[in-house]
């Protein structure tokens, strides 16, 4: 883990400020519109909260953009930081650094929905996490970037989805239960296995597609960034192109986050070129940076905030502060206290963007 005290040029300001819109939703925006709107309680607050949630089994909503565009992201930042590296390294060295941020966010991950520092052994999940699907894309989209020329890396993104997908096609059982994934996760993790509901360890092979998928786009906006009009061209059309495929694809696959279907990865890969493709014109090819730039106060600290929004409860200040306010403000009280909470992450973050401070894994 490396803390450094400035930013290069190099720096994609789309990708910061895409990172940093992300993460401001999932520790900002979305736990204090939640805790709002829970307390409306209308028909139309409650078609709000529904996009805000994750979907059940089968379907997409909004929410469940936001763990595929994570990955997509760290898989766009990847081009980008091994260009240089590539040239003043050896691959021993780079292999070092890739092994080195895989552990460091599997451990984290662990830290996060393990209870690993808890010492609690009926509480210790193995591989549930965010942080730990990021790592283990980046892992494998990393060797496969240091091995194969970019077309060969399209091929193989196609070859390991449909890797990932037979033994659904030919089981054709994509229930909850008796789904191959989670078959494999009950047989490998045991009873260090999380949410039963969710599948990683087979999944791996398609979270390894969104993020090359991410890497592709980071090598697009890498080879051709003296020709925007290029990149865009060929963003927004790889957009098209992967949310026709996930729709064609929905017709055997369904479209299901939390195994990670085939048609789930296409879709969500779609919408994530879409949305790279939106702000990479807004800010990159228009320059329009004004009302946007204080995103970065996240998307530069992308780990800090998820792991401290994640992690830390800042709770108890917030009701410090507050005492006396709960008769004032009736119901919506823990609302305010929601808001307090994230406030707080949010002045730690402003303070190390201020100070130059950005950890990097």
């Amino acid at each position: 883990m490396n803390i450094q005290t400035h930013t290069t040029s190099t720096r994609l300001a789309s990708l910061d400020i895409l990172r940093g819109g992300i993460l401001f939703l999932l520790v900002f925006f979305q736990p204090i519109l939640v805790a709002v709107l829970t307390e409306i309680d209308t028909p139309w607050s409650s078609g709000i909260l529904y996009q805000f949630d994750h979907e059940v089994w089968d379907g997409f909503r909004f929410w469940d953009l936001v763990m595929p565009l994570f990955l997509f992201m760290s898989g766009t930042s990847i081009p980008f930081s091994f260009s240089k590296m590539m040239r003043e390294k050896t691959k021993v060295y780079i292999y070092r650094k890739v092994f080195k941020r895989f552990f460091i966010l599997f451990i984290l991950g662990m830290i996060l929905q393990g209870n690993l520092l808890g010492f609690d052994m009926d509480h210790i999940y193995f591989y549930t996490n965010t942080l730990q699907a990021i790592g283990t894309g980046y892992l494998f989209t990393a060797i496969i970037l240091l091995n194969f020329k970019f077309r060969t890396q399209i091929a193989i993104s196609g070859i390991l989805l449909l890797i990932y997908s037979i033994p659904f096609i030919v089981s054709g059982d994509y229930t909850m239960d008796g789904n191959f994934a989670s078959k494999v996760d009950q047989m490998i993790l045991g009873r260090f296995r999380g949410d039963p509901s969710y599948s990683w360890i087979w999944s791996s092979l398609a979270f390894t597609v969104t993020v090359l998928l991410g890497s592709f786009a980071g090598h697009i906006m890498k080879e051709y960034k003296e020709n925007k009009k290029k990149v865009l061209s060929i963003l927004f059309t790889s957009s098209l192109c992967l949310i026709v495929a996930a729709l064609i694809c929905s017709i055997e696959i369904p479209v299901n986050k939390r195994i990670w279907s085939a048609s789930m990865t296409l879709l969500s890969g779609g919408y994530c070129f879409f949305l790279m493709g939106l702000f990479y014109y807004w800010i990159d090819y228009c320059g329009h940076l004004k009302g946007l730039e204080w995103l970065k106060i996240y998307g530069m600290n992308s780990i800090v905030a998820y792991f401290l929004g994640e992690m830390i409860n800042f709770r108890s200040i917030a009701y410090s502060v507050s005492y006396g306010l709960e008769p004032f403000l009736g119901e919506f009280y823990p609302a305010w206290i929601t808001f307090l909470n994230f406030s707080i992450l949010f002045f730690i973050l402003y303070l190390m963007y201020k100070s130059k401070i950005f950890i990097k894994i």
